[in-house]
C-alpha cells in the first residue's frame, strides 16, 4: 500500500511538521515574544518547523494549560509513526451483537464532549431483511434501546473513520489542517482547523464531527493521558474524528474499542507485518470495505467469522 509522508518524522520520536506551518521565519525573532502562551501562538501563525526542544516547551505549556482548566496533571505527547508500520483494522459482523461497548469505552479514552453528545463510533441497526437488498448506511439506526441485544431480527453495522488510503477529507482541506500519517493514520491538527466542515461533506462514511459548542466533559471522567493530534481536549468549532487511538496505539497497545468488546469482534494491527492478525485475516477470510466504488481504499475491514 501507498503511503504519504508529509513532514519530517523520527522512529518513534516526535513528528514536527503536525501544526507548525505558513510563512518561514527567523528563528532569532522567537527572543522578542514574550511568554510560552504568547510563544505558541506567535508560532502557530509564523513558523513551518521548529526544534524538538521548542516543540516540548509547547507540549508543556499545553498541558499547564489543561491542569489550570480541568484541576488535575496532563500529559500531552507527540509520538511519532515508526518506520514499517500501517495499521489496519478488522471487524468480524458476525460477531458484533450492537451492545455499543465500543462506543462509550472511545468516548471515554478519547474524551469526546457528552453534552452535546459526540460519537466517533456509530453502531447501526438494520432489519436482516435488509440483507436481500443493497445496504444504505443513512437508513441504519444509530440509536436504539432494548432489553437484550442482538435484538430478534436484527443485525449491525460499527461504522467508524475508514482511514482511507486516498482521503477525500484531507483534499478537501483549505488549510491542510488534516492529513494521513505515515503509519496511514488520518489525523486533525486542532490549532490549524478552522471549522469550515469541507472535510465532513468529502467523507462518504459520516466518520467526522463538528464542535458547535464548548465540549462538556465531566471532571471525572477527564482522560489525562493525551496525544497533540488525538484525545487530547478539543476547543469549541473545530472538527474531530477517530484516530486509532493514537496515544495508545504507537505505544504499541490496542485502540480502546478493540479491548472493550467483549466478543472479540475488533482486530487491530500492522498491515505490513506478514504475521500479524489483520493480515491473516485478509488473506484468509472474505473481506470487504464500505462504498468501494469511491476508490477511498479504506483501511478498515469488514469480515464474517
Amino acid at each position: 500500500m501507498k503511503t504519504e509522508r508529509k513532514g519530517s518524522t523520527e522512529k518513534g520520536g516526535t513528528s514536527r511538521r503536525h501544526f507548525l506551518k505558513l510563512t518561514a521565519a527567523s528563528l532569532g525573532s522567537l527572543a522578542a515574544v514574550p511568554g510560552s502562551a504568547e510563544a505558541l501562538d506567535f508560532v502557530l501563525k509564523n513558523f513551518r518547523e521548529v526544534s524538538d526542544d521548542y516543540l516540548e516547551d509547547m507540549l508543556r505549556d499545553l498541558e499547564r494549560g489543561y491542569e489550570k482548566k480541568y484541576g488535575m496533571p496532563f500529559s500531552v505527547e507527540a509520538t511519532g509513526p515508526y518506520d514499517d508500520v500501517l495499521f489496519g483494522y478488522g471487524l468480524d459482523l458476525s460477531r458484533c451483537k450492537g451492545c455499543r461497548r465500543c462506543v462509550h469505552a472511545c468516548v471515554a479514552e478519547n474524551n469526546q464532549s457528552r453534552d452535546p453528545a459526540i460519537q466517533w463510533i456509530r453502531v447501526l441497526e438494520f432489519d436482516r431483511e435488509d440483507t436481500i437488498r443493497e445496504i444504505n448506511l443513512d437508513e441504519g439506526k444509530p440509536f436504539y434501546e432494548h432489553d437484550l441485544v442482538p435484538a430478534p431480527g436484527k443485525f449491525y453495522i460499527p461504522v467508524a473513520c475508514q482511514q482511507c488510503e486516498d482521503p477525500e477529507c484531507t483534499a478537501a482541506c483549505p488549510t491542510g489542517a488534516t492529513w494521513m500519517e505515515p503509519d496511514g493514520i488520518v489525523v486533525i491538527d486542532y490549532e490549524w482547523c478552522i471549522g469550515c466542515r469541507y472535510c465532513m461533506v468529502a467523507c462518504p462514511y459520516g466518520a467526522r464531527h463538528f464542535n458547535w459548542t464548548e465540549p462538556h466533559i465531566p471532571e471525572d471522567e477527564i482522560n489525562p493521558d493525551t496525544h497533540l493530534l488525538g484525545n487530547r481536549p478539543r476547543p469549541h468549532g473545530v472538527v474531530e474524528k477517530c484516530t486509532f487511538c493514537i496515544q495508545r496505539t504507537r505505544k504499541g497497545r490496542y485502540p480502546a474499542c478493540v479491548e472493550i468488546c467483549p466478543v472479540g469482534a475488533r482486530k487491530f494491527g500492522n498491515l505490513l507485518d506478514p504475521e500479524s492478525e489483520i493480515r491473516y485475516l485478509l488473506e484468509h477470510k472474505r473481506t470487504f470495505v464500505l462504498k468501494p466504488e469511491l476508490n477511498t481504499r479504506p483501511k478498515f475491514f469488514y469480515f464474517f467469522g
